[in-house]
C-alpha cells in the first residue's frame, strides 16, 4: 500500500470506528467540507490537504499520525459469537472496526515487546450438560493455576491468558460479547458503564462462549445458560460456596451475601441463583427473593449495589509504556499506538 491508499483506508476506519455516516462527519467538521471530498478521499480518488486532515484528526479523535501508519498487521476477518443487544448496524460495524483496531495496535507491541501470549483452549471433548461445564470450570481453574480462591482480577486474567480484552461506553442493552479476529485472536468486549460484578460475570460468560466446546446438539438458549453457569462457577466453585453457607438453607442473611461479595466478587443475584440451582435453598425459596426484590426498592437498592473494585483493562497500555521506558520505542510511536498525542503520552510517562 502506498501513502495514498493508506490514508483512504485508515480515514474509512476511523469514520466506523466513531459510528459517523459522512454526512455526520461533514457535521462534525462544521460543514467545511463536502460529502464528495470525503468519499473521494475514502476511494483514493482525491489527497488532503494538511489543514484538511488535521481537522479530520480532530472529528475523529484520532492523531494525525493515525492516518499515515502502515498496516504491519493484516486482518482478515472478525467474527462475533453473536450480537443479542439490540445494537443498530453502525453500532455494531463501530465495534468491529474498534476490535480490529485494537488487535492490530496490541499485537504490534507484544511484538515489540516480545510477550505474545498464544491462546489455547485446554478442552477438546464435546460439553453438553451443566455437570461437564461445572467440571470443565475446575479443570480451566487447575490449568491456569487460579487454585479455590476468588479471582482477584479476570481482566487480567484474560489478557495474561491470551484473550484480548475491550471495553466501550454502550447502553444498557449491550452487556458484552466476544470475537475471533483472524480465526486466532479472541476478544471479549464489555459495557464499561456496569458495576465490576457484572462486568466480572460477563467477561467469563463470554470466555465460556470462546474456551468451552459445545456439541452441535446444544442450542443457542441452552448455551447461553451454560455459560452463565460456567461463569457463576468460575467465580466461586459449587463447593466453596457450600462450605461458606452450609448445603441446605431456609433463609440467607444479606450480610452473608456480602461478605462473599467483598471476597469472590460475585453479585448478590448470582448467587442466590446459584443458591438455588445447587439446592441449598429450594426453588420456591428463590421465586420469594425474586418478588421481594422487585416489589421492594430498598431491598433491590441493597441488593444491586457494587461493592467489588472496578476492574479495566491495561495491559496494553502497560506494554506501551514499558516498551516506552526502556527506550524501545519513541514517544512519537507511543502516541500512535495509544491514539493520543505526543504531549499526553510525555505527561503520563512520569519516570520515578
Amino acid at each position: 500500500m502506498n501513502q495514498k491508499e493508506i490514508f483512504a483506508q485508515r480515514l474509512k476506519n476511523a469514520r466506523v470506528m466513531k459510528g459517523y455516516s459522512m454526512d455526520e462527519l461533514v457535521s462534525a467538521m462544521g460543514n467545511n467540507l463536502s460529502k464528495m471530498s470525503i468519499s473521494k478521499y475514502e476511494k483514493c480518488q482525491l489527497s488532503p490537504n494538511s489543514s484538511v486532515i488535521i481537522s479530520l484528526s480532530k472529528a475523529l479523535e484520532q492523531p494525525v499520525d493515525y492516518f499515515f501508519k502502515p498496516f504491519t498487521v493484516h486482518i482478515d476477518s472478525v467474527k462475533f459469537r453473536k450480537l443479542k443487544s439490540r445494537l443498530g448496524a453502525k453500532q455494531e460495524n463501530s465495534i468491529k472496526e474498534n476490535i480490529s483496531d485494537l488487535v492490530e495496535r496490541y499485537i504490534t507491541i507484544e511484538e515489540i515487546c516480545n510477550v505474545a501470549v498464544v491462546f489455547a483452549s485446554p478442552f477438546k471433548n464435546k460439553i453438553s450438560t451443566p455437570a461437564q461445564v461445572k467440571k470443565a470450570a475446575i479443570d480451566l481453574r487447575d490449568s491456569w493455576k487460579i487454585g479455590n480462591d476468588g479471582i482477584v482480577n479476570v481482566i487480567d486474567l484474560l489478557e495474561n491468558h491470551g484473550v484480548k480484552v475491550m471495553e466501550i461506553d454502550a447502553p444498557d442493552t449491550f452487556d458484552g460479547l466476544s470475537a475471533m479476529v483472524n480465526d486466532k485472536y479472541p476478544v471479549i468486549v464489555l459495557n464499561k458503564n456496569f458495576p465490576s460484578e457484572r462486568k466480572r460475570f460477563t467477561a467469563l460468560h463470554e470466555l465460556g462462549h470462546i474456551i468451552l466446546p459445545f456439541d452441535s446438539s446444544v442450542s443457542d438458549k441452552d448455551e447461553e445458560v451454560l455459560c452463565n453457569l460456567f461463569a457463576n462457577e468460575m467465580l466461586i466453585l459449587e463447593s466453596v460456596f457450600m462450605s461458606i453457607l452450609g448445603r441446605t438453607r431456609h433463609d440467607i442473611s444479606y450480610q452473608e451475601l456480602r461478605s462473599i461479595q467483598l471476597q469472590y466478587g460475585i453479585s448478590c443475584d448470582a448467587m442466590m441463583y446459584k443458591a438455588k440451582e445447587s439446592g441449598v435453598i429450594s426453588e420456591q425459596r428463590y421465586r420469594t427473593f425474586c418478588i421481594q426484590k422487585n416489589k421492594i426498592p430498598a431491598f433491590k437498592e441493597r441488593i444491586e449495589t457494587s461493592l467489588y473494585p472496578n476492574e479495566e483493562s491495561n495491559r496494553f497500555v502497560r506494554l506501551v509504556y514499558n516498551s516506552l521506558s526502556n527506550e524501545l520505542i519513541t514517544i512519537s510511536k507511543a502516541a500512535s499506538l495509544l491514539h493520543q498525542s505526543v504531549d499526553q503520552v510525555r505527561g503520563d510517562l512520569a519516570l520515578v
